[in-house]
């Protein structure tokens, strides 16, 4: 329906779960979306969930591939990532239990369905930017959503605008964001660009970024927080030097509608969207792009939120988990050396884990 993209395009990325009943809400957002037939829509899901799966076989209004991670407690139920028989469980002491385990920084055990969100963020944006076909060699921006996310139909005309913008207004901005940082906020009204920290709703950056980004993966990977959002707070961006600013609109072009967690999954759908609904009001200036070219810009400076010093909320202390994370940094790149998985037209890594297991990845090129 869509052969042929647009040359400027900004790829959409959709992070997803098991919440069907969210998901539905921001397919629908985004098909009022002006100028999304021009772009394409990669969706990464942790599982295979056959009713996410018919939802996004449903869209109709742009390009979209499905991407599922591949180390998943949702393959693996039985064994690492997932559970295994033998793992160590809250606060259990190896030695005394004979089980298998590093705890984290406060004496807790792995939770699969905890860690995974960390892996599969990890893992999509290693697949995004170095393993698809569509996107290995795309050197614009990529705007990452979630399934709680909720876009306004100006959203990528005003994230257009913003990314021509950025290089003249705020060099120093790493990312152009649909939202500001404050989930709770709609923004201030002002006739101002903004400049402030990076938000984790509607978040776009370039390649450039992105590779300042991967060189950081022992930072992210050994980092004891099992949130990939506050372990790029407190970790990777303060080791970028500078401050991390991202450029945004005055008015938000995308809200955070989440009310339950992640992986509460089908059972609470009833809990987790009143009445099964989401209320976004969508204004008029809301349809259109709102973003002035002659604005100048102001920056917040010293705003509160997770930094530098942070010592993480745990969760993230299992060597297994951080040489896992690691490996996926490296899964697209040679490794200088042949394996029993190499062809012509496939790439593959090899690493050895702890207790003999051998963990291979590879990605075959059509």
């Amino acid at each position: 329906m869509y052969p042929t993209l647009a040359k400027d395009r900004i790829v959409v990325v959709l992070y997803v779960h098991n919440r069907p009943q969210y998901l539905k809400v921001v397919v629908e957002s985004l098909s009022q979306v002006v100028g999304i037939s021009e772009t394409l829509l990669i969706v990464s899901h942790d599982g295979y969930i056959e009713e996410m799966n018919k939802i996004i076989d449903g869209i109709k209004f742009c390009q979209v591939k499905q991407i599922y991670a591949t180390y998943s407690p949702h393959l693996f139920s039985d064994s690492f990532p997932g559970v295994s028989a033998n793992d160590c469980k809250e606060k259990d002491d190896a030695g005394e239990k004979h089980c298998e385990g590093n705890p984290d920084q406060y004496g807790n055990h792995r939770l699969p369905k905890i860690v995974s969100l960390k892996h599969h963020w990890w893992w999509m944006m290693n697949t995004v930017w170095n393993g698809l076909r569509e996107t290995r060699d795309h050197s614009g921006h990529i705007l990452f959503i979630e399934e709680d996310h909720f876009i306004f139909p100006n959203a990528y005309r005003n994230l257009q605008v913003l990314i021509s913008l950025k290089p003249k207004k705020c060099p120093d901005c790493y990312a152009a964001n649909l939202a500001p940082s404050d989930v709770n906020s709609r923004g201030e009204g002002w006739a101002t660009l903004i400049a402030e920290r990076m938000g984790n709703v509607g978040y776009s950056f370039n390649r450039t970024v992105w590779k300042k980004i991967h060189n950081k993966a022992r930072e992210f990977c050994f980092f004891d927080d099992y949130n990939w959002d506050i372990t790029m707070w407190a970790t990777v961006y303060p080791s970028f030097g500078s401050p991390v600013y991202t450029l945004r609109g005055p008015r938000t072009s995308a809200v955070h509608f989440g009310r339950c967690g992640l992986h509460q999954g089908q059972e609470e759908n009833k809990a987790c969207i009143d009445n099964g609904m989401v209320n976004i009001n969508v204004e008029e200036p809301d349809t259109v792009s709102n973003i002035e070219l002659n604005w100048e810009v102001h920056t917040y400076k010293n705003q509160p939120g997770y930094k530098a010093g942070f010592k993480g909320w745990g969760g993230w202390g299992d060597n297994r988990d951080r040489l896992l994370c690691l490996s996926f940094a490296k899964m697209y790149h040679s490794t200088g050396t042949a394996s029993p998985f190499h062809c012509m037209r496939r790439r593959s890594f090899v690493m050895l884990l702890e207790s003999n297991i051998v963990a291979c990845f590879f990605v075959s090129y059509q």
